[in-house]
Order: C-alpha cells, then structure tokens, then sequence
C-alpha cells in the first residue's frame, strides 16, 4: 500500500492502482478511515425507558411475586391493577439484555454425523450392504432379501432370502461371504444405513474379528448408501417383477434369475457398459481393446460417418466414491494423499465368546429358513421342513410345559450360507 502512495503522485491513483494489483476503494477507504460502530455513540431515543426505569422494571419481574409468571401475566396484573411500566415486548427486551430469556423446556438436540467419505480403486476394497422387503402371497407378510454389493464392480459378491430380518443372519452372510471371495484383514470396508441389523452388536464384532472397517450412513439422508438403493431399484423395476410372489419357493427362482442376470448380462452405465463380473474379475481391459478394434474397423470402411474423429468405447472406472469431497481430486491421486483418512479398528486380542457360559447350549434350535447365493446351488434339502413366512396378524402360541420345565427340543443342522466363488 505504501507502494502505491508513492506512486500515485507521479502516474496517477487509478494506473497505480493496477500497476500493484490493490483495489482504489481499499486505498481510499485507508486515506479517510471511518469510524468503527462500536466507536460511534449510540443514540438514544427520546420515548425509551431510562437506566432507573429499566431497573425498576426487572426488579419488578425478579420479585417473588411475579419471578414465576410471564411478562404477559405480569402486565396483565399490573393493568387490572391500576399500573402501568411498559408493554410486554420491553419487558422481554429487558430480561434479553440480562440473559434472562431462553427455552424452559428440554430441547432434544441431534449430534452431528460426520459425512462418510469412501474410496474405491479396485474390487473388493469397499461393499455396500442393505436388506430390503419382497412382498409374500399374502397381505403383511414378507420376504427379506441381503443383498452385498461392491461398489467399484457393481457385482453382487453375496445375496440372501429369508422370512425375517435378522443380526445373526446377517453375520453368517457376511462371514461366509468374505471367506469366498477370498479377501485380506485390514483392506475391506463394509458400509450400511443404520438399520437394526446393521448396528447390531454382533455383526460389530464379526467385522472387528475379521479386521474389516465398519462405515454407516448419516440418519436420515439416503444418498450416503446410493449403490444399494440403486441396486434394489433396478431389481424392482424389472419387466418380470411380479406385485407380490407365490411363496418362498418363487422368490427364490426370481432373485436366483435377476441375480445371474444382473452380474454376467447387465452392461451397467456406471462402469464403461461393462458387465459387473468383467469388471470384478479383471476382464475389463480385453473386453474393451476388443471394442476399440471394432470400432476402429468401422471407422476405416466409412470415415465419414464419424465426424469427430476415431471413436473410443467408455472406460472403465478408475475410482468410486461415495459421498467425493468437494474441494479434492477424486482420482487414485486424491487417495495417495490421504483423503479420506480411514481408521481401521484393531482385532481383539482374545477370541470373542459368548459372555454366558455353555451358551448356545445344544438343546437350542436355529429358526433360520434357507439362504441362497448368485452361483446357483440348490440348498440343503436335509435341513427340516421350511419355514412359512412371518404374518403379523397371527397371535403366537404358548410353548406348551409345566412350570419349571421346558419341553424336549431337538436340535436341528444349521442352513448353510452359499456365496459367490
């Protein structure tokens, strides 16, 4: 600024100005500063109250008989009184001015979320996860239907039908569904809503054990799970969706159909028009030089039809976020620089076991209805008899018994959770 005062007498104010990159405005509010307003004395209105008046007036509110009541009732009073010191409005201006005026009651106040900020590079490094409702023969009964999805590939790694929505259902799933897919401690997250399965505090310790970091959406904000909910969109809005199915057994040949469709035949727009499996299992680099050859035959026998020149397939992904920050990159750079930082929780240095001893116990009989999976393996017919779906209409049944005794159960063989090799 000094610069530009010394300049200005000899080439003028305005081409000083600009010769040092300073605003003329900033210049001439520093030759002529003005007052700050705290500086400038306040003017007082002539019809206000005075300073022994204002205090008459919050002596008046604080006193035992008017400490309880609101400055409505306290005006009132006076009035019917004969009195009169000023309008309600001044009364609470006065009683803002002492810090008197706030909410009486308990104001529940929401913490605040912080926003998921995922990065995929590569496949199974971050699944998304969600359970959603296929409507049974019958009004308010349902099927539940676990589905797993890599965001970066699209490719449903798990998926599972049951009659119920269930944490323990969910933990096999999971489990089951990592050992297939054969993938390391300490390099997979698993991101979810905040549904009860999803908080539950065994599928916590499952993912604590296995080294997998937990992620979960912000309460009520829906794009912070967008690969599931468009995964469920396209299952639902498919030509051959019915309104409702015929029983478990037709639910499961739909999904065992939608879900060998969706990842070997489904070009997906989101990743280059690929497939979900090309993309999962490192096909996608053959598969798109064998497009860019076709294309370029195409080009060579009628050139004219292209005028922008040699046309070139889409690519696939280079990366996938969920929920990509604003003011960075949102390539593999980004990543490298360390954005988003991602805190992996340690494995418990003691196996987890169930804190009652002898718990479950082999009397205890597993309620879980078949589970299937996209290879399309048939399930164990071996396992009982299966399931009808939950109706809510229905009042349970007493266990039949004599007090102090429960009734002989037999234990039956747990249902295996089948997953994509």
């Amino acid at each position: 600024m000094n610069a530009v005062e010394k300049l200005a007498p000899n080439v003028g104010t305005a081409p000083a100005c600009r010769a040092m990159g300073v605003s003329r405005a900033t210049l001439y509010r520093r030759r002529h500063p003005q007052a700050a307003p705290d500086d400038c004395p306040q003017r007082r209105q002539p019809r206000a109250l005075d300073a022994a008046q204002r205090r008459q007036v919050l002596d008046l509110l604080h006193s035992e008989r008017f400490a309880d009541k609101a400055p409505a009732a306290v005006y009132a009073t006076l009035l019917d009184e004969g009195t009169y010191h000023c309008s309600i409005r001044t009364m609470y201006r006065i009683l803002h001015e002492n810090h008197e005026v706030r909410e009486r009651r308990n104001q529940l106040r929401h913490p605040r979320y912080q926003k998921p900020q995922l990065l995929a590079t590569g496949a199974n490094q971050v699944w998304s996860w969600d359970i959603t409702k296929l409507l049974g023969p019958a009004k308010w009964t349902y099927y539940y239907l676990y589905v797993i999805l890599d965001i970066y590939s699209r490719y449903a790694v798990g998926w599972m039908l049951a009659s119920r929505e269930s944490a323990d259902l969910a933990q096999r799933l999971i489990r089951e569904t990592i050992e297939k897919q054969n993938v390391d401690a300490d390099r997979l997250t698993i991101h979810s809503d905040r549904g009860p399965s999803m908080k539950s505090h065994s599928v916590a310790q499952l993912l604590a054990a296995l080294g997998v970091t937990k992620s979960h959406s912000r309460p009520h904000v829906s794009n912070d799970n967008p690969f599931s909910e468009s995964q469920f969109k396209t299952l639902k809005y498919r030509p051959e969706f019915p309104d409702r199915f015929g029983g478990y057994d037709d639910a499961r040949s739909f999904c065992r159909r939608f879900f060998k469709w969706y990842n070997e035949e489904h070009y997906h727009s989101g990743i280059g028009l690929l497939t979900p499996a090309m993309l999962h299992y490192g096909q996608a680099a053959e598969v798109i030089q064998s497009r860019q050859q076709v294309l370029e035959s195409a080009y060579t026998a009628h050139p004219e039809r292209f005028v922008r020149g040699l046309p070139s397939p889409p690519c696939q992904p280079t990366a996938v976020w969920i929920n990509p920050p604003n003011d960075a990159s949102t390539g593999p750079e980004a990543h490298e620089k360390g954005l988003p930082e991602i805190r992996r929780p340690r494995k418990p240095v003691a196996p987890l076991a169930h804190p009652r001893p002898g718990y479950p116990s082999s009397c205890c009989v597993p309620a879980e209805p078949d589970s299937i999976s996209p290879d399309g393996t048939e399930p164990n017919d071996s396992i009982g008899p299966r399931q009808l779906p939950l109706d809510t209409r229905v009042i349970p049944q007493k266990i039949p018994g004599v007090w102090g005794q429960r009734p002989q159960v037999t234990a039956i063989e747990r249902p295996t959770v089948l997953t994509r090799h």
